[in-house]
């Protein structure tokens, strides 16, 4: 498989939240906004790079018995750096999401990928599925949290362009899951129209 369709099954085919429907606890949680959506994605899309970089090169040197262990330890570092520098450079973003951050570590989406592909695969390779996987969450989590911002408060990255308020269902946790149903909804029809 060439390059540039490693980075695009993340974007399109293999989108973990539209299609594969991974990392919905994250995804239901932080995408009240598009500034929220967008910060856990380019967190969980750092923690993917830079994990599936590191296990690639660590593969033939892991034995069988500990792979999983010694995967989560690799993650759970790259977490550990991402919470550090949130915390100090976008504390208000930090405290928002929260709980979130340290749970990339447990993330299906990064550790799947930890184990179906960053572990056969070169390093070059990794590192571009990683890219992809994770602007594919990235791109999923800032558009699902924009429309909900949109359609729940009118206001977007917190401008609000709509008097009043909106459907506020839609920043609450059942307006995640409505959401996210209509964004699934619409990813399949298309993949059927094909």
């Amino acid at each position: 498989m060439n390059q540039l369709q490693n980075f695009t099954k993340g974007l399109l085919r293999e989108n973990p939240i539209l299609v594969l429907v991974l990392g919905t606890c994250p995804t239901l949680a932080t995408t009240s906004s598009s500034l929220n959506g967008l910060g856990m994605g380019i967190a969980t899309t750092f923690v993917l790079i830079g994990s599936n970089v590191v296990i690639s090169l660590l593969a033939g040197v892991i034995p069988d018995k500990v792979r999983i262990p010694a995967f989560i330890v690799v993650i759970a570092s790259f977490v550990t750096i991402v919470d550090l520098v949130m915390q100090a450079f976008v504390p208000d973003l930090y405290k928002t999401l929260g709980i979130f951050i340290p749970l990339i570590v447990v993330n299906c989406i990064v550790l799947g990928r930890a184990e179906a592909f960053a572990s056969k695969n070169s390093v070059l390779s990794s590192l571009v599925d990683g890219l992809g996987m994770g602007l594919g969450f990235t791109l999923a989590l800032g558009i699902l949290g924009a429309f909900r911002e949109i359609v729940g408060s009118g206001a977007i990255l917190g401008h609000k362009f709509i008097q009043g308020d909106g459907i506020l269902v839609f920043i609450l946790a059942p307006g995640a899951f409505m959401a996210l149903g209509y964004f699934i909804a619409l990813v399949n029809r298309i993949k059927k129209a094909k």
